[in-house]
Parts: C-alpha cells; sequence; structure tokens
C-alpha cells in the first residue's frame, strides 16, 4: 500500500513539473511533448487507482485514454507539419 503512495507522489511531481512545460514551452512542439507525457501520466495514474481501489474500469478508461491521446499526438503533429509548410513557402 504505502507503495503506491510513494508513486502517488512521484506522478504528482513529474506532473507538475510538465505543467510548468506546458505553460513556458519555447515552442508549439515542445508543448505538445510535454501534453503527451502529462495523458501518459494520467494514464498511469488510472491503472495505479485501479489496483488500489481494485476495480477493472479504470483500466478499460486508462487505455481509451491513451489512445485518444496518440490520436491528438498525431493530429497536432500533422496541423505543426502544415503550419511549417506554410511558413517555407511550399
Amino acid at each position: 500500500m504505502s507503495e503506491l503512495v510513494i508513486f502517488a507522489v512521484f506522478l504528482a511531481l513529474l506532473a507538475a513539473l510538465l505543467m510548468v512545460r506546458v505553460a513556458k514551452g519555447p515552442t508549439a512542439a515542445d508543448r505538445m511533448v510535454a501534453g503527451d507525457a502529462a495523458d501518459t501520466l494520467i494514464c498511469c495514474a488510472m491503472i495505479l487507482f485501479s489496483l488500489f481501489s481494485g476495480r477493472g474500469i479504470y483500466l478499460d478508461i486508462s487505455i481509451v485514454c491513451a489512445a485518444f491521446g496518440f490520436i491528438d499526438t498525431m493530429l497536432v503533429g500533422r496541423y505543426l507539419e502544415k503550419e511549417r509548410g506554410k511558413k517555407d513557402g511550399n
């Protein structure tokens, strides 16, 4: 039980650092990577909560959250690529 609490505190510290990167990121790509990492942390937190509570529904929610995070990363990456192409004159 105490291992889960220690790991939860560690995840909270990592999430706080990522939120600083999302707010201050020098480029949009840095913000996107930090947001993707935050999504991964959220999925890990849901898995921890599933272990703590003994309910499997949070595992399903975690899988859906990870899938949406992957789709979001792909869409934002394509958008940033198109914007860069417009700046270069292509």
